[in-house]
C-alpha cells in the first residue's frame, strides 16, 4: 500500500488510468446493499486515489484542495457531536453509523498523508496535524460512548447470599453449653442437596445487542492505535461492576492481620460468605466476564486476556488473601468444618481456574490457587488432630451433675455425625495417617454386614476419636463418690453414643460389632447399677431362718424399718440422678421394680400376720409408685413424693 500512495505517475497515460480508476470507484461507492467492509475499502481506495491525484497537483501548484475539503466534510461530522452532549450512540444507529464513518475517513486520510514523501511540504504537514488532531477529538469521544454504554447497558445480576447449612454449625464446646444440638446436625445433612446452587451458570453482564457496537468502538480505536485507551476504559467499568458484585456478596475487604485478630463468631461467617463467594465469582461472575472479553476483545490476542485478568485481579487478590489468612493462622477443632467447606470448594473450582487463566499472564492466579489448595488441605488434617487431642485432654474438675450425659459427648458425636458428608475429603487428606491411627482401634467386624466404609481412613479415625472420648468418659467417672452414680454416668454416656451412631450417617462407618459391643457395655454397668443399689437392699429382707415359716413380731419389724431406711436413702438421692433418654429410664425401673418389688412381695407374703400398718412404712403398692420418681433429675423427699402429693 505505502509504495502505491508514493508511486507518483510520470507519464499522461498514467494519470489517465488514475482518474478512470478515481471515477470507477466513486461509481461503486453509490452502490446501494454494499457490505460495510466492502464499502470501507472503497472508501480507503478512493482517499488514496484523492492524494495520489493531490499530490500529482500539487507539483502544477494546484496544492492539497481535495484532502483539504475531505478533511473539512468529516471535520464537521466530528465537531458538530462536542457541542451536542448527546451521546452518539443514544440518537440511533444511522448517527453512530456515520461517526464511525467519519473517524474511518479521518484515519485514512492521516495514513495515505503519512504514506507521502513530505519533501519540506507545509501544506501536507499542516494537513497532517489538523487531521491526527481531529482523530484524538474523536477518540476521546468514543471513550467517553463506550463507558457510557458499558456503564448503561450494566446488567445487575444479584444472587442473593443464600448461607449454606453449615453457617449454622459454629460448634464451640464447654462444660455448660454445647452448641451443636440435634436440629443443626439436621440441618446439616442438607448440605449435599444445597451444594450445587452455585453451579456454572453464565449471565449476560452486557445485553447481547450492545456487543456489536462495543465492537465497532473495539475496532476503530484499536485500527487507529488508540487500543491502550481503549482497554483502560472497558477495565476500569467492568472491573467497578465486578467489585460492586463482590460487596453485594457481603464480603469485607480483610487484611490477613484482620482476619488473624477475628473473634470466632465472625471469622466462622466471614469464612461461610468465602466458600460461596469463590462459586459465584468464578462460576457467574468471572465466567460471564471471560465470554464478555472475547465477544468484545478475541480478535485482538493476547490483549482479551490481559484486559480480563486486569478486570479480576483484585477481587481475585481479596478472596487468595483470605483463604491465606486462614491456612496461616492457628487451625482450633471448631474451624474444621467451615476449612472443609472452603477446601471442598476450592477443589471444585481449581479446573475452572485454570481454564480461565490458562494464558502465561494468569499463571500466577493458577499458582496461588493450588498453593492454598494445599495450605486448606494442612489446615483440614491440623484442624482434624487438634480435635482428636481436645477430646482426648478435656479435663472436669467436678463431676456432671445427676449423671446425666456429659456436654463433651453431645459435642463429639453430633460433632462427628456430619463428618460422612465429607467422606471423600476426609479419606483423601487422612490417608497418610491411616495406618498409624488404623492400629490404635479394633477393627470392625468381617462377615456379610461389613463394608469397605468401616475401614476407611475417617471410618478408623473417628473410632480413634470415640475411643478417647470412652476414655475420657471413665476418667469423669471417678468423679463420682457414689459407685452407683458412675455406671449410671457411663450407662447415660455409652447409651447416648450408640443411638447417635445408629440413627444417623455413622452407622456404617462404624459397623454392626461396634454397636453390639457398646449396647453390652451400657447395659453391662445397668446391671452393675442394679447390684451395687438394690443388692444390699433386697439382702434386708432375706429370711434368717429359711426353715421357719414366718418371722417373730420384733424381727420382722425391726427387717421392715432397715428396708424402709435403706429404700428413703436411695429413694432421697437417686430422685435427683438424671436419665434423659425416656426408653432407657423407664427400661431401668422396670428392671429395678421387678428386682425390688418382687423381693418386697415375697418377703410381705411370708409373714401375712405381721402386716399392717403399725409394722410397715411402704405397701408394695407405695414401693411401685415411688420407684416412679427416680431418675428424673428433680431431687424429692418422701414428704413431696407423687405417693404423698396424691394422698
Amino acid at each position: 500500500m505505502d509504495e502505491c500512495q508514493s508511486a507518483i505517475p510520470a507519464h499522461d497515460g498514467d494519470l489517465h488510468v488514475v482518474a478512470a480508476a478515481h471515477h470507477i470507484v466513486k461509481a461503486l461507492g453509490t452502490t446501494k446493499n454494499l457490505s460495510n467492509d466492502l464499502r470501507k475499502i472503497l472508501i480507503d481506495l478512493d482517499a488514496h486515489l484523492s492524494l495520489i491525484t493531490s499530490n500529482i497537483d500539487s507539483k502544477g501548484g494546484k496544492g492539497f484542495v481535495e484532502v483539504e475539503e475531505r478533511l473539512k466534510r468529516v471535520e464537521r461530522k466530528i465537531v458538530i457531536w462536542e457541542s451536542d452532549r448527546i451521546m452518539i450512540w443514544d440518537s440511533g444507529p444511522k448517527e453512530a453509523s456515520d461517526y464511525l464513518e467519519a473517524v474511518d475517513e479521518v484515519q485514512t486520510l492521516i495514513d495515505s498523508l503519512r504514506g507521502l514523501s513530505m519533501n519540506e511540504n507545509q501544506k501536507q504537514k499542516q494537513l497532517l496535524h489538523r487531521a491526527a488532531s481531529l482523530l484524538q477529538m474523536a477518540m476521546s469521544r468514543l471513550e467517553e460512548e463506550l463507558i457510557h454504554m458499558l456503564v448503561k447497558h450494566k446488567q445487575q445480576s444479584e444472587p442473593t447470599y443464600m448461607p449454606s447449612p453449615s453457617s449454622q454449625r459454629n460448634v464451640v464446646y464447654n462444660e455448660s453449653v454445647v452448641s451443636l444440638d440435634n436440629e443443626s446436625a439436621k440441618e446439616a445433612s442438607s448440605k449435599n442437596s444445597c451444594s450445587d446452587e452455585c453451579g456454572e451458570y453464565i449471565v449476560d453482564l452486557v445485553p447481547e445487542h450492545v456487543i456489536p457496537d462495543i465492537k465497532s468502538i473495539a475496532k476503530v480505536m484499536f485500527a487507529s492505535d488508540y487500543g491502550q485507551e481503549f482497554c483502560e476504559a472497558f477495565i476500569g467499568v467492568r472491573k467497578e461492576a465486578l467489585e460492586q458484585h463482590f460487596d453485594i456478596l457481603e464480603n469485607g475487604k480483610l487484611s490477613i492481620e484482620d482476619v488473624l485478630k477475628m473473634e470466632w463468631c465472625s471469622l466462622s461467617t466471614e469464612m461461610n460468605k468465602w466458600t460461596w463467594s469463590m462459586k459465584i465469582i468464578f462460576r457467574v461472575y468471572l465466567m460471564s466476564e471471560k465470554r464478555l472479553c472475547d465477544e468484545v476483545l478475541g480478535e485482538f490476542g493476547s490483549v482479551n486476556s490481559f484486559c480480563f485478568l486486569e478486570i479480576a485481579k483484585t477481587t481475585i487478590l481479596c478472596l487468595l488473601n483470605f483463604g491465606e489468612a486462614i491456612a496461616m493462622g492457628p487451625q482450633e477443632p471448631e474451624k474444621l468444618l467451615r476449612l472443609l467447606d472452603m477446601y471442598e470448594t476450592l477443589a471444585d473450582l481449581v479446573i475452572d481456574i485454570d481454564a480461565l487463566f490458562s494464558e502465561d499472564g494468569g499463571s500466577f492466579v493458577r499458582l496461588e490457587f493450588h498453593k492454598l489448595l494445599e495450605g486448606l488441605a494442612d489446615s483440614v488434617k491440623a484442624a482434624f488432630n487438634a480435635f482428636g487431642v481436645a477430646v482426648s485432654s478435656n479435663g472436669s474438675l467436678y463431676p456432671f451433675p445427676g449423671g446425666g450425659v456429659h456436654p463433651l459427648s453431645k459435642y463429639v458425636m453430633n460433632y462427628i455425625s456430619m463428618f460422612p458428608e465429607y467422606c471423600s475429603t476426609l479419606n483423601l487428606l487422612l490417608e497418610d495417617q491411616h495406618s498409624d491411627v488404623a492400629s490404635l482401634v479394633s477393627e470392625p467386624q468381617c462377615g456379610p454386614t461389613a463394608s469397605l466404609s468401616t475401614s476407611c481412613p475417617m471410618a478408623c479415625h473417628l473410632r480413634s476419636i470415640t475411643s478417647s472420648l470412652e476414655s475420657n468418659l471413665h476418667k469423669k467417672s471417678k468423679l463420682y463418690k457414689d459407685e452407683a452414680l458412675q455406671h449410671i454416668f457411663l450407662m447415660n454416656n455409652l447409651h447416648y453414643m450408640v443411638q447417635k451412631v445408629k440413627g444417623s450417617e455413622l452407622r456404617p462407618f462404624f459397623g454392626d460389632e461396634w454397636i453390639r459391643k457398646h449396647n453390652a457395655k451400657f447395659q453391662q454397668h445397668e446391671m452393675n447399677y442394679e447390684r451395687v443399689t438394690w443388692s444390699s437392699v433386697v439382702l434386708l429382707l432375706k429370711d434368717d431362718n429359711p426353715g421357719s415359716s414366718s418371722l417373730s413380731k420384733s424381727a420382722f419389724k425391726e427387717k421392715c424399718k432397715g428396708f424402709s431406711v435403706a429404700f428413703e436413702e436411695v429413694y432421697k438421692n437417686q430422685t435427683s440422678w438424671c436419665i434423659p433418654d425416656p426408653q432407657l429410664r423407664e427400661d431401668l425401673r422396670i428392671s429395678t421394680s421387678l428386682k425390688v418389688v418382687h423381693a418386697y412381695r415375697t418377703f410381705l407374703g411370708r409373714n401375712p400376720a405381721h402386716v399392717d400398718d403399725k409394722c410397715i412404712k411402704h405397701t408394695v403398692e407405695d414401693v411401685e409408685k415411688l420407684l416412679l420418681d427416680l431418675f428424673e433429675g428433680s431431687p424429692r423427699s418422701l414428704r413431696n413424693s407423687r405417693r404423698m402429693m396424691k394422698t
